[in-house]
């Protein structure tokens, strides 16, 4: 005789591992990897300074 399954149970099992896949795929998808947010960090810093560097008027004299 085959083993007994209670159907909601193995209906939210299915539900959570569906949901998973799908969570790993939009995070291979959408995700950053931690180097790439450095870079990214590091090029807006580069980018800020370098357009306070050629500001007319400073901050403190306004």
């Amino acid at each position: 005789m085959g083993e007994v399954v209670n159907l909601r149970q193995a209906r939210k099992r299915r539900k959570r591992d569906d949901d998973a896949a799908t969570a790993e795929a939009n995070r291979l998808k959408h995700g950053r990897t931690l180097a790439e947010r450095k870079v990214q960090q590091a090029e807006e810093t580069a980018r800020d300074a370098h357009l306070d560097a050629h500001r007319l008027t400073s901050e403190a004299d306004e």
